[in-house]
């Protein structure tokens, strides 16, 4: 029977470059190594989702053509719509990393805005511009179906 590979999927972590990181006994939450870590880590991220807008940009103008069948201009609207309804939802999470930052660099990194808790290295990892703990986070979320119903 062959071996069976473990298979990485290109998340966060790999797109910075950094491995999971490793907390040392007695070291104090939100370190100044974690904060380095995790600064990394969102700089990498916002710089990856900043090259695919440009990419975008020069795909649209490089492709931009009038068609004149009806049917090709409307499959090229269509295509164009999806590609720019993805990259005003990066263009958000833009302004959520560079707002994280901010707080990284005023020391309020890395708690719950509801409860004031550590929301924890690992959740942090999985998505670092969380800003409740896990329990605040599925607190709100019930809240949320409730209401919408």
């Amino acid at each position: 029977m062959p071996a069976t590979k473990t298979k990485k999927t290109l998340g966060i972590l790999a797109i910075a470059g950094v491995e999971p990181y490793k907390v040392k006994k007695s070291e104090e939450y939100m370190s100044a190594a974690q904060t380095d870590h995790f600064t990394t880590i969102l700089d990498s991220w916002r710089t990856q989702l900043r090259e695919e807008v440009d990419r975008t940009v020069d795909h649209m103008k490089d492709e931009a053509a009038n068609f004149p069948d009806p049917i090709d201009r409307a499959t090229q609207e269509e295509e164009f719509s999806l590609e720019l309804r993805a990259r005003d939802r990066e263009r958000r999470l833009i302004k959520k990393i560079t707002k994280t930052l901010k707080k990284i660099e005023e020391d309020d990194f890395g708690f719950c805005d509801s409860c004031g808790i550590e929301i924890g290295i690992r959740r942090l990892e999985a998505r670092p511009t969380a800003d409740q703990c896990i329990d605040c986070k599925t607190l709100a979320e019930i809240k949320e179906k409730q209401i919408i119903g």
